[in-house]
Protein backbone atom coordinates (compact mmCIF):
# COMPACT_ATOMS: atom_id res chain seq x y z
CA UNK A 1 0.00 0.00 0.00
CA UNK A 2 2.97 2.19 0.92
CA UNK A 3 4.57 1.82 -2.29
CA UNK A 4 1.21 2.44 -4.29
CA UNK A 5 1.16 5.76 -2.36
CA UNK A 6 4.55 6.54 -3.25
CA UNK A 7 4.22 5.58 -6.95
CA UNK A 8 0.97 8.00 -6.94
CA UNK A 9 2.17 11.10 -5.43
CA UNK A 10 5.13 11.23 -7.49
CA UNK A 11 5.27 13.91 -9.69
CA UNK A 12 4.82 13.29 -13.81
CA UNK A 13 8.13 14.26 -16.00
CA UNK A 14 7.39 17.19 -18.30
CA UNK A 15 8.09 16.65 -22.03
CA UNK A 16 10.38 19.15 -22.97
CA UNK A 17 9.22 20.84 -26.64
CA UNK A 18 11.91 21.87 -29.18
CA UNK A 19 11.03 24.76 -28.64
CA UNK A 20 12.17 24.92 -25.10
CA UNK A 21 14.60 22.73 -26.07
CA UNK A 22 16.22 25.50 -28.60
CA UNK A 23 15.95 28.56 -26.11
CA UNK A 24 17.72 26.48 -23.46
CA UNK A 25 20.69 25.51 -25.58
CA UNK A 26 20.94 29.51 -26.69
CA UNK A 27 20.93 30.55 -23.33
CA UNK A 28 23.19 27.94 -22.68
CA UNK A 29 25.81 29.15 -25.60
CA UNK A 30 25.12 33.18 -24.87
CA UNK A 31 26.37 32.01 -20.62
CA UNK A 32 29.17 30.49 -21.78
CA UNK A 33 30.13 33.26 -24.11
CA UNK A 34 29.47 35.85 -21.39
CA UNK A 35 30.92 33.72 -19.18
CA UNK A 36 34.20 33.57 -21.44
CA UNK A 37 34.59 36.74 -22.29
CA UNK A 38 34.56 37.71 -18.34
CA UNK A 39 37.29 34.84 -17.15
CA UNK A 40 39.71 35.34 -19.81
CA UNK A 41 41.08 38.72 -19.11
CA UNK A 42 41.51 37.80 -15.34
CA UNK A 43 42.75 34.16 -16.77
CA UNK A 44 45.08 36.10 -18.64
CA UNK A 45 46.59 38.32 -16.01
CA UNK A 46 47.47 35.67 -13.86
CA UNK A 47 49.05 33.53 -16.31
CA UNK A 48 51.07 36.33 -17.67
CA UNK A 49 52.02 36.74 -13.90
CA UNK A 50 53.69 33.30 -14.35
CA UNK A 51 55.28 33.61 -17.94
CA UNK A 52 58.93 34.70 -18.99
CA UNK A 53 58.83 38.80 -19.48
CA UNK A 54 60.16 38.87 -23.21
CA UNK A 55 57.40 36.17 -24.55
CA UNK A 56 54.75 38.17 -22.60
CA UNK A 57 55.53 40.98 -24.56
CA UNK A 58 55.64 40.10 -27.86
CA UNK A 59 52.00 38.74 -26.88
CA UNK A 60 53.25 34.71 -27.56
CA UNK A 61 51.04 33.91 -23.96
CA UNK A 62 47.57 33.43 -24.38
CA UNK A 63 46.66 30.48 -23.20
CA UNK A 64 48.79 29.08 -20.94
CA UNK A 65 51.81 30.25 -19.15
CA UNK A 66 55.25 29.81 -20.95
CA UNK A 67 58.69 30.05 -19.32
CA UNK A 68 57.30 29.70 -16.10
CA UNK A 69 59.19 31.71 -12.79
CA UNK A 70 58.23 33.14 -10.18
CA UNK A 71 60.85 36.23 -10.55
CA UNK A 72 57.21 38.53 -10.97
CA UNK A 73 56.40 37.78 -7.42
CA UNK A 74 59.78 37.95 -6.02
CA UNK A 75 60.11 41.42 -6.69
CA UNK A 76 56.82 42.33 -5.11
CA UNK A 77 57.06 40.51 -2.13
CA UNK A 78 60.54 41.62 -1.48
CA UNK A 79 59.48 45.35 -2.36
CA UNK A 80 59.04 46.78 1.14
CA UNK A 81 57.50 49.81 0.73
CA UNK A 82 54.50 47.64 -1.57
CA UNK A 83 54.08 45.19 1.82
CA UNK A 84 53.43 48.09 4.04
CA UNK A 85 51.04 49.86 2.03
CA UNK A 86 49.17 46.17 1.88
CA UNK A 87 49.40 46.10 5.14
CA UNK A 88 47.72 49.52 5.43
CA UNK A 89 44.93 48.67 2.89
CA UNK A 90 44.30 45.92 5.23
CA UNK A 91 43.93 48.28 8.04
CA UNK A 92 41.58 50.33 6.01
CA UNK A 93 39.52 48.38 5.06
CA UNK A 94 38.92 46.54 8.08
CA UNK A 95 38.43 49.75 10.40
CA UNK A 96 36.57 51.71 7.91
CA UNK A 97 33.85 48.91 7.23
CA UNK A 98 33.51 48.13 10.54
CA UNK A 99 32.83 52.08 11.50
CA UNK A 100 30.64 51.88 8.43
CA UNK A 101 28.31 49.08 9.17
CA UNK A 102 27.62 50.59 12.68
CA UNK A 103 26.49 54.03 10.92
CA UNK A 104 24.77 52.43 8.46
CA UNK A 105 22.61 50.59 10.19
CA UNK A 106 21.83 52.80 13.33
CA UNK A 107 21.49 55.40 10.18
CA UNK A 108 19.06 53.01 8.56
CA UNK A 109 17.31 51.82 12.36
CA UNK A 110 16.43 55.54 13.07
CA UNK A 111 14.77 55.96 9.50
CA UNK A 112 12.78 52.82 9.75
CA UNK A 113 11.03 54.65 12.75
CA UNK A 114 8.14 56.99 12.77
CA UNK A 115 9.29 60.17 14.05
CA UNK A 116 8.59 64.05 13.71
CA UNK A 117 10.57 65.07 10.39
CA UNK A 118 11.49 61.97 9.43
CA UNK A 119 10.49 63.09 5.88
CA UNK A 120 12.77 66.12 5.45
CA UNK A 121 15.75 63.75 7.33
CA UNK A 122 14.88 61.23 4.58
CA UNK A 123 15.35 64.03 1.96
CA UNK A 124 18.72 65.55 3.08
CA UNK A 125 20.14 62.00 2.80
CA UNK A 126 18.51 61.47 -0.65
CA UNK A 127 19.49 65.14 -1.57
CA UNK A 128 23.54 64.08 -1.37
CA UNK A 129 23.19 60.42 -3.74
CA UNK A 130 22.85 63.76 -6.51
CA UNK A 131 24.57 66.82 -5.31
CA UNK A 132 28.19 66.92 -3.51
CA UNK A 133 30.42 70.40 -2.57
CA UNK A 134 33.03 68.98 -5.03
CA UNK A 135 36.62 68.37 -4.54
CA UNK A 136 37.52 71.70 -3.64
CA UNK A 137 35.72 71.95 -0.66
CA UNK A 138 35.69 68.77 0.49
CA UNK A 139 39.46 69.09 0.52
CA UNK A 140 39.32 72.22 2.86
CA UNK A 141 36.72 70.57 4.67
CA UNK A 142 39.46 67.78 5.38
CA UNK A 143 41.74 69.98 5.88
CA UNK A 144 40.18 72.48 8.85
CA UNK A 145 38.79 69.16 10.71
CA UNK A 146 42.41 67.79 10.76
CA UNK A 147 42.31 64.69 8.94
CA UNK A 148 44.54 65.77 5.72
CA UNK A 149 47.64 63.42 5.96
CA UNK A 150 46.48 61.51 8.81
CA UNK A 151 45.29 57.97 8.63
CA UNK A 152 42.08 58.27 9.66
CA UNK A 153 41.15 60.10 6.38
CA UNK A 154 41.49 56.79 4.27
CA UNK A 155 39.24 55.38 7.07
CA UNK A 156 36.45 57.61 7.57
CA UNK A 157 36.08 58.94 3.87
CA UNK A 158 33.52 57.42 2.14
CA UNK A 159 31.94 56.09 5.92
CA UNK A 160 28.28 56.04 4.67
CA UNK A 161 26.92 55.51 1.48
CA UNK A 162 23.50 56.46 1.35
CA UNK A 163 21.81 53.57 -1.35
CA UNK A 164 23.45 51.18 1.68
CA UNK A 165 21.31 52.76 4.28
CA UNK A 166 18.25 52.57 2.00
CA UNK A 167 18.98 48.96 1.17
CA UNK A 168 19.88 48.02 5.08
CA UNK A 169 16.45 50.30 5.69
CA UNK A 170 13.87 48.38 3.51
CA UNK A 171 15.71 45.36 5.21
CA UNK A 172 14.83 46.04 8.28
CA UNK A 173 10.90 47.14 7.82
CA UNK A 174 10.31 44.59 5.30
CA UNK A 175 12.12 41.85 7.08
CA UNK A 176 11.29 42.46 10.53
CA UNK A 177 8.11 42.67 11.80
CA UNK A 178 6.82 45.38 14.08
CA UNK A 179 4.78 43.38 16.62
CA UNK A 180 8.42 42.78 17.83
CA UNK A 181 8.90 46.42 18.46
CA UNK A 182 5.55 46.54 20.43
CA UNK A 183 6.37 43.42 22.47
CA UNK A 184 9.94 44.66 23.74
CA UNK A 185 8.22 48.12 24.40
CA UNK A 186 5.97 46.45 26.50
CA UNK A 187 8.49 44.49 28.39
CA UNK A 188 10.33 47.63 28.86
CA UNK A 189 13.30 48.11 26.10
CA UNK A 190 14.70 51.32 24.84
CA UNK A 191 15.42 51.92 21.83
CA UNK A 192 19.34 50.81 21.75
CA UNK A 193 18.22 47.77 23.34
CA UNK A 194 15.60 46.94 20.47
CA UNK A 195 18.24 47.87 17.80
CA UNK A 196 21.57 45.67 19.94
CA UNK A 197 19.29 42.73 20.92
CA UNK A 198 16.61 42.44 18.21
CA UNK A 199 17.38 44.18 15.22
CA UNK A 200 21.05 43.40 14.57
CA UNK A 201 20.58 39.73 14.98
CA UNK A 202 18.20 39.45 12.33
CA UNK A 203 20.29 41.26 10.25
CA UNK A 204 22.85 39.22 9.60
CA UNK A 205 21.92 38.84 5.95
CA UNK A 206 22.00 42.48 5.06
CA UNK A 207 25.32 43.16 6.92
CA UNK A 208 27.27 40.08 5.18
CA UNK A 209 25.84 41.90 2.03
CA UNK A 210 27.17 45.60 2.83
CA UNK A 211 30.31 44.02 4.40
CA UNK A 212 31.38 42.94 0.88
CA UNK A 213 29.84 46.62 -0.55
CA UNK A 214 31.98 48.82 1.81
CA UNK A 215 34.90 46.19 2.41
CA UNK A 216 35.66 45.66 -1.62
CA UNK A 217 35.02 50.01 -2.35
CA UNK A 218 37.56 50.30 0.69
CA UNK A 219 40.24 48.08 -0.57
CA UNK A 220 39.71 49.05 -4.13
CA UNK A 221 40.02 52.86 -2.96
CA UNK A 222 43.06 54.98 -4.25
CA UNK A 223 41.80 58.06 -4.91
CA UNK A 224 41.39 59.15 -1.18
CA UNK A 225 45.46 58.72 -0.71
CA UNK A 226 46.11 60.17 -3.63
CA UNK A 227 44.81 63.42 -2.72
CA UNK A 228 44.95 63.95 0.41
CA UNK A 229 47.77 61.99 1.72
CA UNK A 230 51.27 63.01 1.79
CA UNK A 231 53.59 60.81 3.80
CA UNK A 232 54.56 57.82 2.04
CA UNK A 233 54.22 55.41 5.01
CA UNK A 234 50.36 56.02 5.26
CA UNK A 235 49.57 55.19 1.52
CA UNK A 236 47.66 52.40 0.73
CA UNK A 237 48.05 49.79 -1.71
CA UNK A 238 45.74 50.95 -4.20
CA UNK A 239 47.56 54.33 -4.63
CA UNK A 240 51.45 52.65 -5.07
CA UNK A 241 49.56 50.31 -7.59
CA UNK A 242 48.36 53.65 -9.46
CA UNK A 243 52.22 55.04 -9.08
CA UNK A 244 53.77 51.85 -10.70
CA UNK A 245 51.47 51.80 -13.49
CA UNK A 246 51.81 55.16 -14.47
CA UNK A 247 55.61 55.34 -14.00
CA UNK A 248 55.53 51.95 -16.64
CA UNK A 249 53.59 53.94 -19.12
CA UNK A 250 55.88 57.12 -18.85
CA UNK A 251 58.70 54.94 -18.16
CA UNK A 252 57.82 53.13 -21.85
CA UNK A 253 56.97 56.42 -23.65
CA UNK A 254 60.74 57.29 -23.11
CA UNK A 255 62.42 53.90 -23.94
CA UNK A 256 60.53 54.36 -27.44
CA UNK A 257 61.87 57.08 -28.60
CA UNK A 258 66.09 55.85 -27.49
CA UNK A 259 67.80 53.68 -29.37
CA UNK A 260 70.83 52.44 -28.11
CA UNK A 261 72.56 49.45 -25.79
CA UNK A 262 71.28 50.88 -22.61
CA UNK A 263 67.63 51.35 -23.99
CA UNK A 264 67.62 47.67 -24.47
CA UNK A 265 68.99 47.20 -21.06
CA UNK A 266 66.28 49.27 -20.03
CA UNK A 267 63.77 47.77 -22.39
CA UNK A 268 64.25 44.21 -20.49
CA UNK A 269 64.33 45.77 -17.47
CA UNK A 270 60.65 47.49 -18.12
CA UNK A 271 59.40 44.14 -19.63
CA UNK A 272 60.24 42.43 -16.12
CA UNK A 273 58.58 45.44 -14.49
CA UNK A 274 55.63 44.51 -17.13
CA UNK A 275 55.03 40.97 -15.08
CA UNK A 276 56.01 42.37 -11.64
CA UNK A 277 52.76 44.91 -12.54
CA UNK A 278 50.32 41.56 -13.22
CA UNK A 279 51.70 40.04 -10.12
CA UNK A 280 50.74 43.00 -7.87
CA UNK A 281 47.34 42.56 -9.59
CA UNK A 282 47.17 39.42 -8.67
CA UNK A 283 48.20 40.19 -5.37
CA UNK A 284 45.62 43.28 -4.63
CA UNK A 285 42.68 41.61 -6.42
CA UNK A 286 42.99 38.16 -4.72
CA UNK A 287 41.70 39.30 -0.90
CA UNK A 288 38.41 41.11 -2.73
CA UNK A 289 38.13 37.82 -5.28
CA UNK A 290 37.94 35.22 -2.00
CA UNK A 291 35.25 38.02 0.02
CA UNK A 292 33.19 37.60 -2.98
CA UNK A 293 33.32 33.86 -2.90
CA UNK A 294 32.27 33.57 0.15
CA UNK A 295 29.84 35.71 0.48
CA UNK A 296 28.23 35.45 -2.67
CA UNK A 297 25.41 33.36 -0.89
CA UNK A 298 24.08 36.28 0.69
CA UNK A 299 23.80 38.70 -2.94
CA UNK A 300 20.70 37.43 -4.33
CA UNK A 301 18.58 38.25 -1.53
CA UNK A 302 20.91 41.52 -1.13
CA UNK A 303 19.80 42.57 -4.65
CA UNK A 304 16.27 41.65 -3.69
CA UNK A 305 15.91 43.85 -0.94
CA UNK A 306 17.43 46.78 -2.70
CA UNK A 307 14.74 46.16 -5.66
CA UNK A 308 11.20 46.57 -2.77
CA UNK A 309 9.80 50.21 -2.94
CA UNK A 310 9.98 51.24 1.32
Amino acid sequence: MTAIAKKEIKPMKQKEIKADRAFNIFVGVMVTLVLLVTLYPIYLVIICSFSDASLVTSGQVTLYPRGVTLLGYNAVFQNQELIHSFFNSVLYTVTGTVISLVVTMGAAFTLSRKFPGKKLLSFLFAFTMFFNGGLIPTFLTIRDVGLYNKAWVCILMGCVSVWNVMVARTYITSTIPEALYEAANLDGASQMQYFVRIVIPLSGTIIAVLSVYYGVAKWNDYWTGLIYLQTRSLLPLQTILKEILASLESSRELLMSMVSDTAAQDAELLNRAQIAKYCIIVVSTAPAVVLYLCMQKFFVKGVMIGSVKG
